[in-house]
Protein backbone atom coordinates (compact mmCIF):
# COMPACT_ATOMS: atom_id res chain seq x y z
CA UNK A 1 0.00 0.00 0.00
CA UNK A 2 1.23 3.32 -0.85
CA UNK A 3 1.78 5.66 1.75
CA UNK A 4 -0.99 7.79 0.00
CA UNK A 5 -3.71 5.27 0.49
CA UNK A 6 -2.77 5.19 3.90
CA UNK A 7 -3.13 8.94 4.40
CA UNK A 8 -6.24 9.09 2.45
CA UNK A 9 -7.92 6.29 4.31
CA UNK A 10 -7.16 7.78 8.02
CA UNK A 11 -8.90 11.18 6.71
CA UNK A 12 -11.41 9.32 5.52
CA UNK A 13 -11.79 6.79 8.55
CA UNK A 14 -11.27 10.46 10.93
CA UNK A 15 -12.40 13.38 9.14
CA UNK A 16 -16.02 14.65 7.90
CA UNK A 17 -16.76 13.35 4.39
CA UNK A 18 -17.70 16.70 3.46
CA UNK A 19 -14.93 16.81 0.41
CA UNK A 20 -14.59 14.75 -2.53
CA UNK A 21 -10.80 15.54 -3.25
CA UNK A 22 -9.04 14.47 -5.82
CA UNK A 23 -6.94 11.80 -4.79
CA UNK A 24 -3.81 13.08 -4.39
CA UNK A 25 -1.15 13.14 -0.59
CA UNK A 26 0.98 16.68 -0.97
CA UNK A 27 3.40 16.92 2.18
CA UNK A 28 5.62 19.71 0.32
CA UNK A 29 5.49 23.04 -1.70
CA UNK A 30 7.52 25.75 -3.24
CA UNK A 31 6.63 28.48 -5.64
CA UNK A 32 3.99 26.81 -8.19
CA UNK A 33 4.94 23.42 -7.48
CA UNK A 34 4.09 20.99 -4.41
CA UNK A 35 5.56 17.07 -3.93
CA UNK A 36 3.40 14.14 -2.62
CA UNK A 37 4.28 12.04 0.18
CA UNK A 38 5.28 9.31 -2.77
CA UNK A 39 7.46 12.53 -4.16
CA UNK A 40 5.95 12.82 -7.18
CA UNK A 41 6.01 16.47 -8.49
CA UNK A 42 2.61 18.28 -9.74
CA UNK A 43 2.16 21.71 -11.34
CA UNK A 44 -0.70 23.65 -8.80
CA UNK A 45 -2.90 25.26 -11.10
CA UNK A 46 -5.47 25.78 -8.45
CA UNK A 47 -3.86 28.00 -5.86
CA UNK A 48 -5.98 26.88 -2.73
CA UNK A 49 -8.80 28.44 -4.99
CA UNK A 50 -6.88 31.84 -5.39
CA UNK A 51 -5.12 32.28 -1.82
CA UNK A 52 -1.80 31.53 -3.39
CA UNK A 53 -1.58 34.05 -6.20
CA UNK A 54 1.93 34.55 -4.64
CA UNK A 55 2.93 30.80 -4.44
CA UNK A 56 3.71 28.51 -2.03
CA UNK A 57 6.19 29.55 1.18
CA UNK A 58 7.15 32.66 -0.30
CA UNK A 59 10.29 33.71 1.52
CA UNK A 60 9.64 37.46 1.98
CA UNK A 61 5.97 36.14 3.36
CA UNK A 62 7.02 33.77 5.57
CA UNK A 63 9.73 35.93 7.05
CA UNK A 64 7.50 38.25 7.82
CA UNK A 65 5.56 35.60 9.35
CA UNK A 66 8.81 33.94 11.26
CA UNK A 67 9.77 37.97 12.56
CA UNK A 68 6.41 38.22 14.34
CA UNK A 69 6.05 34.78 15.69
CA UNK A 70 9.22 35.20 17.53
CA UNK A 71 7.56 38.69 18.90
CA UNK A 72 3.71 38.74 19.42
CA UNK A 73 1.16 36.46 17.79
CA UNK A 74 -2.64 37.59 19.37
CA UNK A 75 -3.66 39.83 21.71
CA UNK A 76 -7.36 39.59 20.70
CA UNK A 77 -8.80 43.24 19.54
CA UNK A 78 -9.11 44.21 23.85
CA UNK A 79 -5.59 45.69 23.14
CA UNK A 80 -4.13 47.62 20.28
CA UNK A 81 -0.99 46.42 18.74
CA UNK A 82 1.71 47.53 16.54
CA UNK A 83 1.21 45.89 13.27
CA UNK A 84 -2.22 46.38 12.76
CA UNK A 85 -2.35 49.80 11.95
CA UNK A 86 0.52 49.64 9.82
CA UNK A 87 -1.27 47.03 7.41
CA UNK A 88 -4.90 48.86 7.79
CA UNK A 89 -3.32 51.68 6.42
CA UNK A 90 -1.31 49.76 3.19
CA UNK A 91 -4.67 47.99 2.28
CA UNK A 92 -6.40 50.91 2.93
CA UNK A 93 -4.14 53.18 0.49
CA UNK A 94 -3.81 50.56 -2.23
CA UNK A 95 -7.46 50.03 -2.83
CA UNK A 96 -8.36 53.87 -2.10
CA UNK A 97 -10.77 53.47 0.94
CA UNK A 98 -10.95 55.24 3.75
CA UNK A 99 -11.46 52.60 6.51
CA UNK A 100 -10.39 48.65 6.95
CA UNK A 101 -12.21 46.01 8.95
CA UNK A 102 -9.69 42.99 9.48
CA UNK A 103 -11.43 39.42 9.75
CA UNK A 104 -10.05 35.81 9.31
CA UNK A 105 -11.90 33.76 6.32
CA UNK A 106 -14.24 34.95 3.35
CA UNK A 107 -17.37 33.90 4.65
CA UNK A 108 -16.89 36.14 7.80
CA UNK A 109 -15.85 38.97 5.81
CA UNK A 110 -19.09 38.29 3.77
CA UNK A 111 -21.01 38.39 6.51
CA UNK A 112 -19.47 41.85 8.36
CA UNK A 113 -20.23 43.83 4.93
CA UNK A 114 -23.67 42.35 5.20
CA UNK A 115 -23.92 43.52 8.91
CA UNK A 116 -22.60 47.02 7.68
CA UNK A 117 -24.94 47.44 5.19
CA UNK A 118 -27.86 46.71 6.30
CA UNK A 119 -27.24 48.90 9.85
CA UNK A 120 -26.17 51.54 7.02
CA UNK A 121 -29.46 50.90 5.48
CA UNK A 122 -31.18 51.55 8.64
CA UNK A 123 -29.14 54.14 10.28
CA UNK A 124 -28.00 56.04 7.56
CA UNK A 125 -30.86 55.62 4.58
CA UNK A 126 -33.27 55.49 6.90
CA UNK A 127 -34.89 52.09 5.48
CA UNK A 128 -37.70 51.07 8.10
CA UNK A 129 -35.88 48.63 10.67
CA UNK A 130 -35.42 44.89 9.42
CA UNK A 131 -37.55 45.38 6.32
CA UNK A 132 -34.61 46.05 3.85
CA UNK A 133 -33.42 43.77 1.00
CA UNK A 134 -30.43 42.84 -0.50
CA UNK A 135 -29.56 41.93 -4.65
CA UNK A 136 -27.85 38.89 -5.36
CA UNK A 137 -26.53 36.97 -8.23
CA UNK A 138 -28.15 33.54 -9.13
CA UNK A 139 -25.07 31.22 -9.26
CA UNK A 140 -23.30 33.19 -6.55
CA UNK A 141 -20.80 31.83 -4.11
CA UNK A 142 -19.79 33.99 -1.10
CA UNK A 143 -19.46 31.42 1.60
CA UNK A 144 -21.19 29.04 3.71
CA UNK A 145 -22.42 30.33 6.62
CA UNK A 146 -26.52 29.96 7.47
CA UNK A 147 -27.06 32.91 6.08
CA UNK A 148 -25.06 32.97 2.93
CA UNK A 149 -26.74 29.83 1.67
CA UNK A 150 -29.23 31.05 2.54
CA UNK A 151 -28.84 33.38 -1.19
CA UNK A 152 -27.14 30.65 -3.37
CA UNK A 153 -29.32 28.78 -6.21
CA UNK A 154 -27.38 25.84 -5.59
CA UNK A 155 -29.55 23.50 -3.64
CA UNK A 156 -26.70 21.38 -2.00
CA UNK A 157 -26.16 24.32 -0.46
CA UNK A 158 -28.99 24.57 1.77
CA UNK A 159 -30.32 21.49 1.67
CA UNK A 160 -30.67 20.24 5.74
CA UNK A 161 -29.46 23.73 6.40
CA UNK A 162 -32.89 26.13 7.18
CA UNK A 163 -34.67 27.51 8.56
CA UNK A 164 -32.98 30.42 6.16
CA UNK A 165 -32.25 33.90 6.22
CA UNK A 166 -34.51 36.78 5.13
CA UNK A 167 -33.70 39.87 3.26
CA UNK A 168 -32.16 38.44 -0.20
CA UNK A 169 -33.50 38.71 -3.82
CA UNK A 170 -32.00 37.22 -6.58
CA UNK A 171 -31.30 37.95 -10.14
CA UNK A 172 -29.82 36.61 -13.02
CA UNK A 173 -26.31 36.89 -13.32
CA UNK A 174 -24.95 39.92 -15.83
CA UNK A 175 -28.66 40.81 -16.17
CA UNK A 176 -28.65 44.75 -15.03
CA UNK A 177 -32.30 45.26 -16.21
CA UNK A 178 -33.40 42.41 -13.89
CA UNK A 179 -30.93 44.07 -11.61
CA UNK A 180 -32.86 47.15 -12.04
CA UNK A 181 -36.43 45.51 -11.47
CA UNK A 182 -35.84 44.40 -8.19
CA UNK A 183 -34.76 47.17 -6.67
CA UNK A 184 -37.34 49.14 -4.66
CA UNK A 185 -37.65 51.46 -1.70
CA UNK A 186 -36.72 48.78 0.96
CA UNK A 187 -33.15 48.21 -1.07
CA UNK A 188 -29.89 48.38 0.86
CA UNK A 189 -27.65 47.45 -1.72
CA UNK A 190 -26.31 44.68 -4.44
CA UNK A 191 -23.78 41.92 -3.90
CA UNK A 192 -22.19 40.41 -6.60
CA UNK A 193 -18.89 38.45 -7.76
CA UNK A 194 -17.08 40.23 -10.65
CA UNK A 195 -16.78 36.78 -12.18
CA UNK A 196 -18.29 34.40 -10.45
CA UNK A 197 -15.46 31.58 -9.65
CA UNK A 198 -17.73 29.11 -8.26
CA UNK A 199 -19.96 28.96 -10.13
CA UNK A 200 -17.93 28.29 -12.97
CA UNK A 201 -15.48 30.92 -14.08
CA UNK A 202 -18.80 32.60 -15.52
CA UNK A 203 -17.77 36.21 -17.05
CA UNK A 204 -20.50 38.90 -17.07
CA UNK A 205 -20.90 41.25 -20.27
CA UNK A 206 -18.73 43.72 -21.07
CA UNK A 207 -20.16 47.30 -19.13
CA UNK A 208 -21.77 44.72 -16.67
CA UNK A 209 -19.75 45.99 -13.27
CA UNK A 210 -19.84 49.79 -14.79
CA UNK A 211 -23.56 49.32 -15.32
CA UNK A 212 -24.05 48.11 -11.64
CA UNK A 213 -22.00 51.18 -10.31
CA UNK A 214 -24.37 53.70 -12.30
CA UNK A 215 -27.62 51.81 -10.79
CA UNK A 216 -26.74 52.03 -7.46
CA UNK A 217 -26.12 55.39 -7.89
CA UNK A 218 -28.75 56.42 -9.01
CA UNK A 219 -31.36 54.72 -6.81
CA UNK A 220 -28.81 55.94 -3.97
CA UNK A 221 -28.08 52.29 -2.42
CA UNK A 222 -24.66 50.24 -1.87
CA UNK A 223 -22.78 48.50 -4.57
CA UNK A 224 -21.16 45.71 -2.46
CA UNK A 225 -18.45 43.26 -5.09
CA UNK A 226 -16.78 40.20 -3.56
CA UNK A 227 -13.35 40.31 -4.62
CA UNK A 228 -12.08 37.49 -2.41
CA UNK A 229 -10.90 35.31 -5.88
CA UNK A 230 -10.80 38.14 -8.17
CA UNK A 231 -9.00 40.59 -6.04
CA UNK A 232 -5.14 40.89 -5.68
CA UNK A 233 -3.81 40.41 -8.83
CA UNK A 234 -6.11 37.33 -10.15
CA UNK A 235 -7.56 39.16 -13.17
CA UNK A 236 -4.88 41.19 -14.66
CA UNK A 237 -6.07 44.20 -12.25
CA UNK A 238 -5.25 44.73 -8.52
CA UNK A 239 -8.97 44.32 -8.19
CA UNK A 240 -11.66 43.39 -11.34
CA UNK A 241 -13.84 46.29 -10.66
CA UNK A 242 -10.94 48.01 -12.08
CA UNK A 243 -11.64 46.66 -15.79
CA UNK A 244 -14.46 48.99 -15.48
CA UNK A 245 -13.57 51.68 -13.17
CA UNK A 246 -16.27 50.62 -11.42
CA UNK A 247 -15.29 51.10 -7.44
CA UNK A 248 -17.68 49.46 -4.86
CA UNK A 249 -18.86 51.17 -2.23
CA UNK A 250 -17.82 48.24 0.18
CA UNK A 251 -15.04 45.68 -0.95
CA UNK A 252 -14.48 42.24 0.70
CA UNK A 253 -11.68 40.97 0.47
CA UNK A 254 -9.44 37.86 1.76
CA UNK A 255 -7.84 34.73 0.06
CA UNK A 256 -4.49 35.87 -1.15
CA UNK A 257 -4.28 38.61 1.80
CA UNK A 258 -3.09 36.09 3.43
CA UNK A 259 -0.25 34.98 1.30
CA UNK A 260 -0.69 31.38 0.83
CA UNK A 261 -0.11 30.97 4.82
CA UNK A 262 -2.19 32.24 7.34
CA UNK A 263 -6.56 32.90 6.88
CA UNK A 264 -6.76 36.90 6.67
CA UNK A 265 -9.84 38.79 5.15
CA UNK A 266 -10.65 42.38 5.16
CA UNK A 267 -13.79 44.52 4.00
CA UNK A 268 -13.04 48.46 3.46
CA UNK A 269 -15.44 51.35 2.69
CA UNK A 270 -15.48 55.13 3.65
CA UNK A 271 -16.06 56.60 6.81
CA UNK A 272 -19.81 57.72 5.59
CA UNK A 273 -20.57 53.87 5.12
CA UNK A 274 -17.91 52.35 8.10
CA UNK A 275 -19.29 54.95 10.89
CA UNK A 276 -22.25 52.79 11.64
CA UNK A 277 -19.99 50.42 13.17
CA UNK A 278 -19.23 51.32 17.23
CA UNK A 279 -17.54 49.76 19.90
CA UNK A 280 -19.46 46.14 20.72
CA UNK A 281 -21.45 45.98 17.29
CA UNK A 282 -18.91 43.30 15.68
CA UNK A 283 -15.91 41.91 16.43
CA UNK A 284 -13.08 38.35 16.11
CA UNK A 285 -10.81 37.32 18.70
CA UNK A 286 -8.36 36.76 16.12
CA UNK A 287 -9.32 39.07 12.91
CA UNK A 288 -6.98 41.65 13.03
CA UNK A 289 -4.25 39.74 15.24
CA UNK A 290 -0.28 40.98 14.68
CA UNK A 291 0.88 37.81 12.96
CA UNK A 292 -2.30 38.61 10.38
CA UNK A 293 -1.26 41.40 9.77
CA UNK A 294 2.42 41.20 9.59
CA UNK A 295 1.68 38.19 6.68
CA UNK A 296 -0.52 41.13 5.40
CA UNK A 297 1.65 43.11 5.19
CA UNK A 298 4.00 41.25 3.39
CA UNK A 299 1.44 40.01 1.05
CA UNK A 300 0.66 43.42 -0.45
CA UNK A 301 4.21 44.52 -0.74
CA UNK A 302 5.03 40.81 -2.89
CA UNK A 303 2.00 41.80 -5.23
CA UNK A 304 3.70 45.38 -5.81
CA UNK A 305 7.06 44.70 -6.06
CA UNK A 306 6.58 42.22 -8.23
CA UNK A 307 3.95 43.27 -10.20
CA UNK A 308 1.77 40.23 -10.17
CA UNK A 309 -1.17 41.75 -11.51
CA UNK A 310 0.35 42.83 -14.68
CA UNK A 311 2.32 38.63 -14.94
CA UNK A 312 -1.70 37.75 -14.76
CA UNK A 313 -3.01 39.93 -17.12
CA UNK A 314 -0.06 39.29 -19.76
CA UNK A 315 0.40 35.29 -18.83
CA UNK A 316 -3.22 35.15 -18.79
CA UNK A 317 -4.07 36.31 -21.97
CA UNK A 318 -1.34 33.85 -23.75
CA UNK A 319 -2.58 31.10 -21.68
CA UNK A 320 -6.11 31.33 -22.90
CA UNK A 321 -5.14 32.04 -26.07
CA UNK A 322 -3.02 29.08 -26.28
CA UNK A 323 -5.80 26.87 -25.18
CA UNK A 324 -8.30 28.12 -27.24
CA UNK A 325 -6.37 26.78 -30.32
CA UNK A 326 -6.92 23.17 -28.70
CA UNK A 327 -9.39 21.48 -30.97
CA UNK A 328 -11.23 19.07 -28.29
CA UNK A 329 -14.62 17.57 -28.92
CA UNK A 330 -15.06 17.64 -25.22
CA UNK A 331 -14.96 21.57 -24.92
CA UNK A 332 -17.72 23.59 -25.01
CA UNK A 333 -15.71 26.50 -24.01
CA UNK A 334 -13.04 28.03 -23.32
CA UNK A 335 -13.16 31.69 -21.11
CA UNK A 336 -11.23 33.58 -18.36
CA UNK A 337 -9.71 37.25 -17.69
CA UNK A 338 -5.77 36.83 -16.63
CA UNK A 339 -5.11 33.65 -14.83
CA UNK A 340 -8.81 32.63 -14.10
CA UNK A 341 -9.53 30.36 -16.52
CA UNK A 342 -12.48 28.22 -17.09
CA UNK A 343 -12.57 25.12 -19.45
CA UNK A 344 -16.21 24.21 -20.24
CA UNK A 345 -17.13 20.69 -20.75
CA UNK A 346 -19.98 19.33 -22.87
CA UNK A 347 -23.05 17.94 -20.96
CA UNK A 348 -22.73 14.44 -22.56
CA UNK A 349 -19.18 13.90 -21.88
CA UNK A 350 -20.29 13.54 -17.92
CA UNK A 351 -18.36 16.37 -16.05
CA UNK A 352 -15.08 17.78 -15.33
CA UNK A 353 -13.52 15.76 -12.21
CA UNK A 354 -12.72 12.72 -14.87
CA UNK A 355 -10.35 15.35 -16.59
CA UNK A 356 -9.00 16.61 -13.54
CA UNK A 357 -8.04 13.37 -12.38
CA UNK A 358 -6.42 12.36 -15.79
CA UNK A 359 -4.87 15.88 -15.26
CA UNK A 360 -3.33 15.09 -11.74
CA UNK A 361 -1.89 11.85 -13.03
CA UNK A 362 -0.04 13.77 -15.66
CA UNK A 363 1.25 16.42 -13.12
CA UNK A 364 -1.34 18.77 -13.05
CA UNK A 365 -3.46 19.61 -10.45
CA UNK A 366 -6.86 21.14 -10.93
CA UNK A 367 -10.30 21.30 -9.49
CA UNK A 368 -13.90 20.65 -11.27
CA UNK A 369 -16.42 23.68 -10.75
CA UNK A 370 -19.67 23.47 -11.07
CA UNK A 371 -19.33 20.23 -12.29
CA UNK A 372 -18.88 21.02 -15.81
CA UNK A 373 -16.09 22.96 -15.78
CA UNK A 374 -12.85 22.71 -15.53
CA UNK A 375 -10.88 25.79 -13.33
CA UNK A 376 -7.00 26.79 -14.19
CA UNK A 377 -5.97 29.35 -11.26
CA UNK A 378 -2.23 28.73 -11.22
CA UNK A 379 0.27 31.26 -8.85
CA UNK A 380 0.98 34.55 -11.01
CA UNK A 381 4.20 33.98 -10.11
CA UNK A 382 3.49 31.31 -12.96
CA UNK A 383 6.60 31.56 -15.94
CA UNK A 384 5.62 31.26 -19.42
CA UNK A 385 8.16 28.24 -19.56
CA UNK A 386 5.87 26.45 -16.79
CA UNK A 387 2.25 27.44 -18.64
CA UNK A 388 3.92 25.64 -22.07
CA UNK A 389 4.69 22.44 -20.12
CA UNK A 390 0.80 22.62 -18.63
CA UNK A 391 -0.25 23.01 -22.31
CA UNK A 392 1.38 19.89 -23.71
CA UNK A 393 -0.16 17.84 -21.02
CA UNK A 394 -3.66 19.55 -21.35
CA UNK A 395 -4.07 19.39 -25.22
CA UNK A 396 -2.98 15.49 -24.19
CA UNK A 397 -5.89 14.89 -21.85
CA UNK A 398 -8.50 17.18 -23.78
CA UNK A 399 -7.83 15.25 -26.73
CA UNK A 400 -7.29 11.55 -26.46
CA UNK A 401 -10.17 9.27 -25.99
CA UNK A 402 -11.88 8.91 -22.70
Amino acid sequence: MELSEVHMKLEKRYGAHNYEPIPVVLERGEGVWVWDVEGRKYLDMLSSYSALNHGHRHPKILNAMRLQMEKLTLTSRAFYNDVLGRFEKKLAEIAGYDKVLPMNTGAEAVETALKIARKWGYYEKGIPRYEGNIIVAEGNFHGRTITIVSFSSEEQYKDGFGPFTPGFKMVPYGDVEAMEKAVNDRTIGILVEPIQGEGGVRIPPDGYLKELRKLADEKGILLMFDEIQTGLGRTGKLFAWMWEEAKPDILILGKALGGGVYPVSAVLADDHIMKVMTPGDHGSTFGGNPLAAAVGIASIDVLLEEDLPERARKLGDYFLNELKKIDSPYVKEYRGKGLLIGVEIKDEYGGARKFCEKLATMGILSKETHDTVIRFAPPLIIRKEEIDWALERIEKVLKEPL
